[in-house]
């Protein structure tokens, strides 16, 4: 009779990122957000007694500044398990020098692999429209990146560019550069089975369920919200060198049992 390979014991994880990572925009009722990694967490806690948890996610944060503020962090924490998501905020900038940003990511991966049992990579995913297109190719340098520093390191990838459901515009926000709770919960997931746990949601890839299209007068009206309450801010700090992140200390910045962060 055939049986089911040992879960693995991982006891710690550290999450290493940018918003994506910290979780917004999968808000809490105290105003804190959760995000898939909290999610992750919560999940393996329950498995393994005394099971430590930490995230150094700020964000708003560049590829560089990810690794001048975190990896380092990350690293000496030793943790069973390390995510690394970052250079997607560098890919949605007019002047992104993509050379730079594979070799800070190349740094941060080469500092991180050594110092954990197992690295967590990502292709991230991306919401249908107009931005998706733009930056296409970039994000798609980005990601063979990622996958060729996986193939050498021994880190696994999680490919959340090629899952159809996270392409569906009703799991991302109103902001339209973060996933929505449920969004996050099948990132969660995703991760989950990479890391080679038994699964809780097989379909998590699977688009939801069709539903009609707004109306002319819905989507101009969730245009002009977006445009008012995200993207003239997001403009504006561009402009003056601000991020949304700046000054922002990290989400969890202690490797602690779980139970004492929920």
């Amino acid at each position: 009779m055939q049986t089911n390979p040992t879960p693995p014991a991982y006891t710690s994880l550290v999450a290493v990122g940018d918003s994506f990572t910290e979780g917004m925009s999968d808000l809490l009722p105290d105003g804190s957000y959760r995000g898939w990694a909290d999610v992750l967490a919560a999940r393996m806690a329950a498995r393994t007694p005394g099971f430590r948890y930490a995230n150094l996610a700020v964000r708003g944060k560049l590829i560089g500044q990810i690794v001048d503020e975190q990896v380092e962090v990350a690293a000496a924490m030793n943790a069973d398990v390390v995510t690394l998501v970052g250079g997607l905020n560098d890919t949605l900038r007019p002047k992104c020098d993509m050379g730079r940003v594979r070799g800070l990511l190349t740094e941060a991966v080469e500092r991180l692999a050594p110092s954990c049992r197992q690295l967590v990579l990502m292709r991230s995913p991306g919401r249908q429209g107009p931005v998706l297109e733009r930056f296409r190719p970039r994000m798609e340098e980005l990601f063979a990146c990622v996958d060729e520093l996986a193939a050498k390191h021994g880190a696994v990838v999680v490919d959340l560019y090629g899952a159809p459901a996270l392409a569906d515009p009703r799991l991302w926000d109103v902001d339209r550069l973060h996933l929505t709770a449920e969004g996050h919960r099948r990132v969660a997931e995703a991760v989950w089975q990479t890391l080679g746990y038994d699964p809780e949601d097989t379909d998590w890839h699977i688009p939801m369920p069709a539903t009609a299209p707004p109306g002319w007068l819905t989507r101009r009206t969730a245009d002009v919200r977006f445009a008012r309450q995200h993207l003239l801010p997001w403009i504006g700090r561009r402009l003056t060198g601000r991020s949304s992140g700046d000054g922002r200390p990290a989400k969890r910045p202690d490797l602690l049992p779980y139970e004492d962060l929920a």
